[in-house]
């Protein structure tokens, strides 16, 4: 009896670290949008649709750049779109190296979307 349940902790120890990893590897594969040197967050109103307010943060939380986009539908689960603003937030972080101050409205999503 012992044997069988040493037998049973181990394959389970074993199956269960084996499934962690490949869970891992999915996810860094499948994900190409995401940026390792920030974030961004999208701000809308189900009531209109078509206004949008765009910020967007290094890894240590701080507001580096901020875009109020009108007139376009931004569908955050297309990986287009995420595409798009992981290369605005990678522009924008630049930006804020070299000055070190939040801009504000200065069209990079608008630009990219058209």
């Amino acid at each position: 009896m012992k044997y069988w349940l040493a037998v049973f902790a181990l394959s389970l120890l074993s199956f269960t670290s084996f499934a962690q990893s490949e869970d891992q590897s999915v996810s860094s594969a499948s994900s190409k949008w995401i940026s390792g040197k920030g974030y961004w967050v999208i701000e809308s109103n189900i009531n209109e649709p078509l206004q949008h307010l765009i910020r967007f943060y290094n890894n240590d939380d701080v507001l580096v750049y901020k875009e109020a986009v009108t007139g376009v539908k931004l569908n955050p689960a297309k990986r287009k779109i995420k595409m798009m603003l992981k290369t605005v937030l990678e522009s924008s972080l630049l930006a804020w190296e070299k000055k070190r101050m939040p801009e504000e409205n200065k069209n990079y999503v608008a630009a990219i979307l058209k």
